[in-house]
Parts: C-alpha cells; structure tokens; sequence
C-alpha cells in the first residue's frame, strides 16, 4: 500500500463512528440525493453515500451548485442533503436564498476550518464567519462537538429541515474531522 493510501486507510478508521451515524440518520429519514464537494474531513461520508445503492451522490463543480441540486430534488419528490468544508459556505450565500424564499428544506453538513490548530491560515477568515452567514441565509445551526452525539445532532436537523420546510446546518467541529496537518506530515 502506499504512503498516501495507508494514511487514508487510518483516517477513514479513525472517523469510523461519526460518518456511519450521521449516514445513517440521513437513510432514516428519507434522503436519496447528496451533493457534496470532495473534501478530506468528511471523506469517510461522502464514501458512505457514493457505497449506497439508494442514494444517488452528485459532486459539485462548486458548492454553489448545491442549493440548485436540493430544490430539484424536492420539486421532483425526493430529499436532499449537501455536505461541504466551511470555506465552500462563502460560495454558496446567494443561491442559498432560494432555499429561503422557497421554504425548500435542506440539511447540510459542514467539515469546519480555520480555527486553532487548522495547518491552513487561508481557512481562519470564513471559518470564523461560517455561523453568522449561515444564520443570515435562514439556516439553524447545530453544533456537533462529539462523536456520540452524531446520530441525535442529525436526526434534530433532518426533524426540523423535513418538519418545518427549513434550512439547517450541521457544523462538524474541526477537532471530530481532525485535520490538523497537513497531508504527508
């Protein structure tokens, strides 16, 4: 196995729990679309999704695409979800208003940078500016902070997307995604 490969191979072990959990909140309730950016935080997720016959995964060119790609999902009947990295938020602030305007429900799961310990200063601006702008965009803002907390943190927000014609965010704090290096080091 090479370098790269083994250190994926125990990154997506280590991760094992908290993906699974909110994989399978989402199946719980209903989700057959996923649109994502890739993204080395929530790879395990992502692989999860891309493995199940009943989700159709979609990736975005940009996460701008992704409030496009939950409005036709749930013009179409189907239920969407869109995970992305915090810096991915700051593309998506004026398409996330037809979400809003259309009472669209979505849930989205962020992989958060840019805070203490974050290899990559480039991250700190929109990482400390995610919350607030989801927040202006209509959305509610979880917080997930532990792993144990995965399942009833998602099965909260796909409760209030699905039950009030909403938008929630599900932040994934930057410790539980620990990327905190860079790769190869």
């Amino acid at each position: 196995m090479a370098q790269w490969d083994v250190e994926q191979h125990i990154h997506s072990a280590r991760q094992a729990g908290w993906p699974d959990r909110i994989h399978a909140a989402l199946k719980k309730h209903g989700i057959k679309q996923v649109g994502y950016v890739a993204d080395n935080g929530i790879a395990r997720l992502i692989d999860l999704c891309e493995r199940d016959n009943e989700i159709t995964e979609v990736a975005l060119a940009s996460e701008a695409e992704g409030a496009g790609l939950v409005l036709g999902a749930t013009l179409g009947g189907e239920r969407a979800a869109l995970l992305m990295q915090s810096s991915g938020v700051g593309n998506c602030i004026n398409t996330f208003s037809i979400l809003k305007n259309c009472a669209i429900p979505c849930v989205l799961v962020v992989s958060m940078r840019g805070g203490p310990g974050d290899f990559n200063s480039w991250q700190v601006p929109m990482g400390s500016m995610t919350e607030p702008v989801l927040k202006l965009c209509g959305f509610h803002v979880l917080h997930l902070e532990r792993e144990e907390d995965a399942g009833p943190v998602t099965e909260n927000a796909c409760q209030l997307a699905f039950g009030g014609d909403t938008q929630v965010a599900i932040l994934l704090s930057q410790q539980m995604v620990d990327r905190t290096k860079p790769k190869g080091h």
